[in-house]
């Protein structure tokens, strides 16, 4: 006789395990609403390791110690040592600024409990997301036929396009004699050189112009000769300066060496929704993948990176994972486990999805013009002062500058002075070899007034 889970397992069933949890649901729910409309938290937070640990104590323990005190912790502890990546005066990396549509959706999302990863068990979601990617097509000017998925972030989705293009490239000419390369300017983002150590391939390295561009003639020079290239990656909008490549030369490029074009939009792809740059751009429409972060300049939370295909089918050759246990799956249906570097999936891009149909694209468009516009006015008035020295006018929303007479100390502290006193985060990089300051444009909440204040301590 075949026992009863029951007979199996003696004890009280799960619900009583877990108790009553609506309390704990009623209380999450009111902190992360509350948090939601709240102003942001200052922009130097962080505490050592050994305070934090004096803080909250032990809190993983045999017997628990109850959601009221966990969620304490968290709201008088935890959370005051976090960043707030929204505060409109946090210019530092690239940071965000999310919706509050995209933010609370965000609670529906995890709420849904969805897995994403195949249409028999995400159907509603990925096609909701699915039209979110739709619309950043339409923005590459790519046919009906393209689409994508989306990933965690941007080493996620640039890794996974550049295995679809080292399979590609296999399928159509074969292994070469010597070892694969993918090819790239020194100013790509980290993520790239990351993905080649993963996959165990060469880089090699493309000199930029004078502000570090990839173009399609000198780009044309290495590929001539350099055998085993199975992909170019060109930045529409570097990290670190926000320069934008000269993307029709380097399709130009491509073609004629029959090589894969992969573009890293995760910041600066933003800017093909607005129409002031729009023309940085020429020559996208002919890339065969393309990544944007929603995360950082399309004003949705943490972790969303949209990665597309010109020809979907490719990536679903290279990433379609193969198993007894997945042999129901219908491979005719939209699969985002096929297109990427993954198998389980929440829908990260549902909280972008519901702010985009929420507050329509004529409003991202203005909110991105805004920020191109915030970047043109400081970068104007830098420009002008005698005491600062404006490194070149913005391609999109990263301005880069020098105070005049300074040393890295110099930049260093005053960076950090002004952080601890929650007046702007604006830190130190690296530019051609020297250090200057960055601030990097994304929240439309930003006002200029506001930053040219705080820089007034640089005189």
């Amino acid at each position: 006789m075949i026992e009863s889970p029951d007979d199996a397992h003696p004890g009280p069933p799960p619900s009583s395990i877990w108790g009553d949890e609506t309390p704990v649901v009623d209380a999450v729910v009111g902190w992360a609403a509350q948090r939601v409309v709240t102003a942001s938290d200052p922009k130097w937070t962080a505490r050592p390791a050994s305070e934090l640990a004096a803080a909250t104590g032990r809190t993983v323990t045999p017997e628990g110690i109850g959601h009221d005190e966990a969620l304490r912790l968290f709201r008088e502890v935890l959370a005051p040592a976090t960043r707030a990546q929204d505060d409109p005066l946090n210019l530092a990396y690239i940071p965000a600024a999310p919706t509050r549509a995209a933010i609370s959706f965000d609670l529906a999302t995890s709420a849904a409990n969805v897995f994403a990863g195949y249409w028999e068990s995400g159907a509603g979601a990925i096609h909701a997301e699915n039209q979110a990617l739709a619309w950043i097509c339409t923005l590459l000017g790519w046919p009906q036929t393209a689409g994508g998925v989306f990933v965690s972030g941007g080493t996620t989705g640039n890794l996974s396009a550049l295995v679809a293009a080292r399979h590609t490239a296999e399928q159509r000419h074969g292994r070469p004699e010597g070892r694969w390369r993918l090819a790239c300017t020194s100013d790509a983002h980290s993520s790239i050189r990351a993905a080649a150590r993963v996959m165990d391939v060469d880089v090699v390295e493309v000199p930029g112009d004078e502000l570090g561009r990839l173009t399609g003639e000198r780009l044309d020079a290495v590929l001539r000769d350099s055998p085993g290239v199975f992909a170019v990656v060109s930045s529409a909008g570097t990290t670190n300066s926000g320069v934008v490549d000269d993307l029709a030369g380097v399709a130009d490029a491509c073609e004629r060496h029959g090589v894969w074009l992969h573009v890293d939009g995760a910041y600066g792809g933003a800017g093909l929704a607005a129409p002031s740059v729009r023309h940085l751009f020429a020559g996208i429409e002919r890339a065969d993948s393309f990544i944007v972060d929603p995360h950082k300049w399309l004003f949705a939370p943490y972790d969303a990176c949209a990665l597309v295909y010109r020809q979907p089918e490719l990536a679903r050759a290279a990433h379609a994972q193969r198993a007894s246990y997945l042999d129901q799956v219908d491979r005719a249906e939209w699969n985002p486990s096929d297109l990427a570097v993954h198998l389980s999936r929440r829908a990260r891009g549902l909280p972008f999805w519901f702010s985009l149909a929420t507050h329509g694209t004529d409003r991202y468009t203005a909110a991105i013009e805004r920020s191109i516009a915030t970047a043109r006015v400081v970068a104007e008035t830098i420009d002008d002062s005698e005491h600062l020295t404006l490194c070149f006018a913005p391609h999109l929303s990263v301005v880069l500058f020098e105070r005049v007479g300074w040393d890295d100390e110099q930049y260093r502290t005053w960076s950090t002075t002004l952080a601890k006193d929650g007046v702007i985060l604006c830190l130190p990089t690296q530019w051609q070899g020297r250090t200057v300051l960055r601030l990097a444009f994304v929240n439309p909440a930003t006002h200029a007034a506001d930053v040219l204040a705080a820089l007034e301590s640089l005189r």
